[in-house]
């Protein structure tokens, strides 16, 4: 039965940069020591003959394939813009920047 200290739980959150009170190690303590259960006994339950999965039911690829496609030409999408200069959509200048 997995078991984790007080010192390996300070262990950690030295590693992981995290300022830990005596408190809350008991607490951290306990709670990985419950997710440490309760990962072994998923382990204990996995048999031999079930082969490993990623996930539930099969997958399969849902994208189309790629197939080169005529674009828009320049002025279609600048025909619904509120304003346009030299082929491009004019937008109000920001942050007071000069030209």
């Amino acid at each position: 039965m997995p078991t984790i200290s007080r010192d390996e739980v300070a262990h950690l959150a030295r590693l992981a940069r995290l300022a830990v009170t005596d408190a809350e190690l008991d607490t951290f303590a306990g709670q990985l020591d419950v997710i440490l259960e309760s990962v072994a006994s998923v382990s204990e339950v996995a048999a031999d003959d079930i082969p490993p999965t990623s996930h539930s039911v099969p997958l399969v690829n849902v994208f189309r394939d790629d197939e080169v496609r005529p674009g828009l030409a320049q002025q279609q999408p600048l025909a619904g813009a509120p304003a346009a200069e030299d082929g491009r959509f004019r937008v109000p200048r920001i942050l007071g920047e000069e030209a």
